[in-house]
């Protein structure tokens, strides 16, 4: 399917749902849906940087774009939450985050910045020889000893350089570290874990937080995503 109902959208895409019938549909990924849009529309009707789909498949025709120092190949390519992306010819470069209202935004990034990502654990994929994979939010495998890989839980983050995948610093999931929330009434919100409330059997566990003006609530685990400890450990907002 080439076209989605714009109705039929994620919420997160924040495009105006009134304008057209249809919105270009996405490529398969690593991303959640809702925390992923098509590379046409971020480049079209979120930053400007084309008038209209033509220009958006020019732009990536001539390998004017970056998603994550990678070049991209469709302009139906999922650019999602956390994602770098990267204009080499006129050295701009973007950060996908939240904004306030929860929405999938880019924000401008500074060109030492460009090359450093925030990515989750989501799972530990033992291998052969001794060594086990750290499986990504984003798709990414990072493989690694079996006796280093001890030290990395599941929910915790990991900032590391692009595009060699390099761990430059371990945010784990405990009470101190800042998080932002990915979905929920907070979804956009920065806070700090206040504690982890753990429930046996099918309950999905929660988190305490502390917000901004030290406004105090709960969310789920995984609408939780560590981004540093006392600050974020880079650019989010």
């Amino acid at each position: 399917m080439s076209h989605l109902k714009t109705l039929k959208a994620p919420k997160t895409w924040g495009i105006k749902r009134k304008e057209k019938k249809f919105v270009i549909s996405l490529l398969p990924g690593p991303h959640n849906k809702k925390h992923a849009m098509p590379i046409a529309i971020l480049l079209r009707d979120v930053l400007g940087f084309a008038s209209s789909l033509k220009e958006v498949k020019r732009l990536i025709n001539d390998k004017e774009v970056l998603v994550d120092k990678r070049k991209v190949k469709s302009h139906k390519f999922p650019v999602g939450f956390m994602d770098v992306i990267e204009f080499p010819k006129i050295k701009k470069y973007y950060r996908i985050t939240l904004n306030e209202k929860g929405r999938l935004w880019p924000i401008e990034i500074n060109e030492a910045e460009n090359n450093k990502k925030i990515v989750m654990i989501i799972n530990k994929t033992k291998l052969k020889k001794g060594f086990t994979q750290l499986n990504l939010n984003d798709g990414r495998n990072i493989k690694l000893a079996d006796k280093e890989a001890k030290k990395y839980k599941t929910e915790a983050s990991l900032l590391i350089q692009l595009p060699e995948q390099k761990i430059i610093e371990y945010m784990p999931f405990e009470k101190g570290m800042k998080v932002m929330i990915l979905a929920g009434k907070h979804a956009g919100e920065i806070a700090k874990i206040k504690e982890i409330i753990e429930y046996k059997g099918p309950q999905k566990n929660k988190v305490a937080l502390i917000g901004e003006n030290n406004k105090e609530y709960d969310t789920l685990e995984n609408y939780a995503f560590v981004v540093g400890k006392e600050k974020p450990a880079i650019k989010i907002r």
